[in-house]
């Protein structure tokens, strides 16, 4: 099979219908399927969808709401696909896009094809505002520089989508796990359209989580394989302050001045125990990988292609350090 396009849905029982027939359209010269994944909805969605299941349409129904990453991975688990698309289930994507962006990976030997809103169709505050700022904070600190991390329209080849190693809510840092693979990403202009049933299921409440994953993807993407780079360089610097300070405290006290009480005490001795601390987080951490990766035979290494004999065989990726 050619594609696989997954689609998350959750309470939307009046955009399924239309969207699965767009896509009928929009594919009717590829070889495809669609994995639709309900992730936990309330209303008709399964139903109808169930109505119009046919054999290219396949339908997950997850027994609880997990929330949109945990639905994609779904998705992309069952898709069979040698190409996979992820697309949103509200119709705010347009599925016309899709054969567009698959000619550009092919012929431009790309792994990724995110779509990006040219003419994005929501609200400036509540939307388009938070985003734009999000997305300047997220190519700031992980050097991915894309202009929209939070189109999921995309187009992937299979091998890359299926060790993306989404959890949480880090859907909307998937270019940067991409890029932690080695994969090769693009962007290109995609039509978007404003909501016209139901109601957004995002909003200014999910800019702490936003954040939060950040700084648990700068941390996987810098110092995955080596965090002890980290905690021992913190270790180290609040062991040197600390010691400093209480150097600089014991020739006071040797001079006659009663240092007890003193703030600065209390602050040296702080530092010291929390770079002992920290030292010994480093350790640990560097323990936890060497379980993470050896237990499961893991490696730290991805081949994305073999020479043997004067022929070159292309690699799945099937090993990520990630």
């Amino acid at each position: 099979m050619e594609l696989s396009v997954v689609v998350a849905l959750m309470n939307e029982e009046d955009n399924v219908i239309p969207l699965v027939k767009q896509i009928q359209e929009s594919l009717n010269d590829f070889d495809y399927e669609i994995i639709l994944v309900d992730d936990g909805s309330s209303d008709q969605t399964v139903e109808r969808v169930k109505s119009i299941s046919d054999k290219r349409v396949n339908l997950v129904v997850f027994t609880k709401n997990y929330g949109q990453t945990t639905a994609l991975a779904a998705g992309i688990d069952y898709a069979k696909g040698k190409y996979i698309v992820t697309m949103d289930g509200d119709l705010q994507n347009d599925p016309s896009d899709i054969p567009m962006m698959l000619k550009k990976l092919k012929e431009e030997n790309w792994d990724v094809v995110a779509g990006r809103r040219a003419n994005r169709q929501d609200g400036a505050l509540l939307r388009k505002l938070p985003s734009k700022l999000a997305n300047a904070m997220i190519r700031r600190m992980t050097g991915v520089y894309l202009k929209d991390y939070g189109c999921t329209l995309r187009v992937f080849r299979s091998h890359i989508a299926k060790n993306l190693g989404l959890y949480g809510e880090l859907h909307r840092y998937i270019p940067v796990l991409i890029q932690m693979q080695g994969g090769r990403t693009t962007e290109v202009d995609v039509k978007h359209h404003a909501r016209i049933h139901g109601s957004s299921k995002y909003g200014l409440g999910r800019t702490t989580k936003v954040i939060s994953d950040l700084f648990l993807m700068v941390f996987l993407q810098k110092y995955m394989q080596k965090p002890i780079h980290l905690f021992g360089l913190l270790g180290l610097l609040s062991f040197a302050v600390g010691g400093g300070i209480n150097m600089y405290l014991l020739i006071v006290k040797l001079m006659g001045q009663d240092i007890w009480g003193r703030p600065l005490l209390i602050l040296g001795v702080t530092l010291l125990l929390a770079g002992i601390q920290f030292l010994f987080f480093g350790v640990m951490a560097e323990l936890l990988i060497r379980i993470y990766f050896e237990s499961q035979n893991k490696k730290t290494y991805l081949v994305r292609e073999h020479f043997r004999g004067g022929e070159s065989t292309n690699q799945k990726m099937v090993d990520v350090a990630s």
